[in-house]
């Protein structure tokens, strides 16, 4: 419901009037020739002379972001997906069209022709010589958007943060152009693109809680896709050899400047390949992306320049811990690792497994001081239930994760192909879940059943798109790199 005040009592009282002139105020289509940007680049280096020499006659459609009214003249700004380029009403020149121009504000949208011409201040500039109302505003666009005060707001009403913060679009132009930059290299490596489900009946591919929902005609209940991992792996047995998917994923966490409940995933799986393979190619991948994005491998992200010339340092998981002082008694003692942890002050959920202890631990001591690129490899086997086991020590994992910024932006494993081991591991997850956790898997005697047909050798990742834009925009929540993030509801 649209909330009345003086300003838009003022819109309304001018809608009425040219809906009373028979000009229709929320009108259809315009014939634009150029944009913004275009009209600039191209003509911008042309005198005042070359100008009128060769008259230049273009048309174009936007909206009105600033207007200075002279009486019988105004000057305008006009935005459209490109920039802003400035606009001359004259009356003289419009005649009785210029009383239409009296009666537009700022926020409107309109379509015009006319000349392009230099101010006295060389401002180039397009004298209107026809224009058409579009779509009359309603509400006048906010005098001041930027600052922590309004972050909520900009966030909420995401359409009005994207009129007035040109950067806000160029933010989502970077995503876009990371995304096609991504799938053209995937493209070029011989994998091919697939869509798998949204819904599934059991929840797989990822500790996490999911997102229930209920169909109505089979009077079953569904859930969410925490990640796309066990169908992409069922396309391997099927004959695939390389299979990626960009596409949603939705845990049922917390939100915070790192994790928004819905969110964009890569995932990608390679037949005959392991989890050492896939560091020469993660760093392939992210570094084409970013001289797609970016132009360069030093990105600035905060206070830091991030260099992502390779290679990059691979340290093991167990060894980071003993980096940060933790002895190795406490790495492989449980009621150790406890009492260091506690001692502290990192806090363990109870009932938490060793490994889950040490990926606490982890967390908070490790974590944060990872800034330039890292491959954290071999985890405990606990803590990655698709993951094969290394051939010298079977109580880790061929798994790596990899963390730029303090933040984990990808995951990769040599994929668990044993269908015996498989089982077995799902059982202790069933059993991690019968105890409390519900973050544990589920047992999926189908991914099993495909598991038992035989699956290649393979190696898979998972990169989040979200956090890989946010490093290379220099953006320090994932809010501000989804269009629309998930907020409270509006009080």
């Amino acid at each position: 419901m649209l909330e009345i005040n003086e300003q838009i009592e003022q819109r309304l009282k001018k809608l009425r009037e040219f809906q009373e002139a028979g000009i229709e105020p929320f009108g259809g289509s315009f014939e634009a020739d150029s944009h913004a940007s275009e009209i600039l680049s191209r003509y911008d280096k042309l005198s005042k002379e070359e100008l009128e020499a060769i008259p230049v006659v273009c048309s174009i459609a936007g909206r009105i972001v600033a207007m200075r009214d002279f009486g019988k003249a105004a000057f305008a700004h006009l935005q459209d997906s490109s920039g802003r380029i400035q606009v001359y009403f004259r009356k003289d020149m419009l005649g009785e069209g210029y009383s239409i121009v009296k009666k537009l504000d700022v926020g409107d949208i309109v379509g015009l022709r006319g000349r392009l011409f230099r101010t006295k201040t060389e401002e180039l500039t397009i004298e209107v010589k026809d224009f058409k109302l579009l779509t009359k505003s309603l509400r006048p666009l906010p005098e001041k958007w930027h600052g922590l005060k309004d972050i909520e707001m900009r966030y909420r009403q995401r359409y009005v943060d994207l009129i007035v913060n040109p950067e806000v679009q160029k933010t989502f132009e970077k995503r876009s152009i990371a995304i096609k930059a991504i799938r053209d290299f995937l493209e070029a490596k011989r994998f091919i693109e697939v869509e798998t489900p949204m819904m599934h009946q059991i929840p797989g591919g990822a500790t996490a809680r999911p997102f229930k929902t209920h169909h109505n005609a089979l009077s079953m209940d569904l859930f969410l896709r925490v990640a796309p991992e066990l169908y992409l792996k069922r396309l391997l047995v099927g004959g695939y050899e390389r299979v990626f998917e960009i596409n949603k994923n939705f845990r049922n966490e917390g939100i915070s400047t790192k994790h928004n409940p819905e969110f964009t995933m890569l995932e990608f799986y390679m037949a005959y390949k392991d989890y050492t393979f896939l560091m020469g190619f993660t760093e392939e991948l992210i570094c084409h992306t970013a001289e797609k994005v970016a132009g360069t491998l030093r990105i600035p992200f905060g206070d830091a320049v991030i260099d992502l010339t390779p290679p990059w340092k691979r340290l093991p998981m167990l060894d980071a811990l003993g980096e940060k002082g933790m002895p190795v008694t406490a790495i492989t003692d449980p009621a150790e690792a406890m009492s260091w942890a506690r001692s502290r002050k990192i806090v363990i959920e109870k009932g938490a497994s060793h490994a889950k202890v040490l990926d606490e631990i982890f967390k908070e001591a490790v974590e944060p001081e990872l800034i330039q690129p890292t491959f954290i490899i071999d985890y405990p086997v606990d803590l990655s239930p698709l993951a094969k086991r290394k051939a010298d020590c079977p109580e880790l994992v061929e798994r790596f994760e990899l963390f730029i910024a303090s933040r984990e932006i990808a995951n990769a494993f040599s994929e668990l192909n044993d269908p015996l081991d498989q089982r077995g591991r799902f059982l202790k997850q069933v059993e991690a879940r019968e105890k409390g956790d519900e973050e544990a898997q589920f047992m999926d005697e189908d991914f099993v059943r495909a598991l038992e047909y035989g699956m290649p050798p393979a190696a898979g990742e998972g990169i989040g798109i979200d956090r890989l834009v946010m490093l290379l925009t220099d953006s320090q929540s994932i809010r501000d790199v989804i269009l629309f993030p998930l907020l409270k509801p509006e009080q």
